[in-house]
């Protein structure tokens, strides 16, 4: 699977980026993928190339490239339990400095880069993402209805902006929750904010899992979860206009 590393043009700077796509010299749909709060790493790479060989043009950046280049912060190869608190002693910082602000601009230098390559087609794309990289691409999404037609979001804190944040979707949607994320209440909350803003969606918590589920290198790893993730994610963009 061919692979390239990209410097994205911001308002504030470059950020790096890792890019996945198949091979020959077609033209695919574009997919901006938001890593974790843990960023760029082997495992995120791998799950790009695997969205990849499905057909798609698939754009990581990295989200806290303010701080400095991939890797931003020191892993372990395993993010156990011994190792997590110091890792997110790190991590967090980098997250509360990650405004509003800063995102939305972001996003925008993103999705122009994005719709740019040579490898991706004309047309709307599709974001996804991971943990705060959820909540960014809802962001995303909701700040370029016109361009972002297909929007997933896995253990990701999507409620975060409040109910009203959500009444400018128009992309569909899957939404897939930690069953420690969020209450059935706030479950039903956020569902009747996407039933008000009126798009097709799918939200539901995946069984028997905890925040982090999709991340192999992380003692919060869940299988048969990751492959529901696949199925759910694969649907969603093959039954949207991004996904064509």
């Amino acid at each position: 699977m061919p692979t390239e590393t990209l410097q994205i043009p911001t308002a504030d700077g470059q950020a790096d980026a890792f890019a996945a796509f198949p091979d020959g010299d077609g033209r695919h749909p574009g997919v901006l993928m938001y890593p974790d709060g843990f960023g760029i790493r082997p495992v995120v790479q791998e799950m790009a190339r695997e969205l990849a060989g499905h057909g798609y043009y698939v754009l990581v950046p990295n989200i806290f490239y303010r701080h400095g280049p991939t890797p931003v912060i020191e892993l372990p190869e395993y993010i156990g339990e011994e190792a997590r608190s110091a890792v997110f002693a790190q991590v967090m910082p980098l997250i509360e400095a990650h405004t509003a602000e800063r995102a939305l601009s972001d996003a925008d230098a993103y999705l122009r880069f994005l719709t740019t390559r040579p490898r991706v087609g004309a047309g709307p794309v599709a974001v996804t993402g991971y943990c705060i990289g959820g909540l960014l691409a809802t962001r995303t999404a909701v700040a370029h209805p016109g361009q972002v037609a297909a929007l997933a979001a896995f253990h990701a804190p999507v409620g975060a902006d409040g109910p009203d944040a959500l009444a400018g979707l128009t992309a569909r949607v899957h939404f897939g929750h930690a069953e420690g994320d969020l209450t059935p209440d706030a479950l039903g909350e956020l569902n009747r904010a996407l039933d008000a803003a009126g798009v097709g969606y799918t939200s539901e918590i995946y069984p028997g899992t905890v925040h982090g589920f999709t991340m192999s290198d992380t003692e919060s790893f869940n299988s048969a979860a990751l492959q529901h993730h696949w199925d759910r994610l694969l649907a969603l963009l093959g039954d949207s206009p991004a996904g064509s």
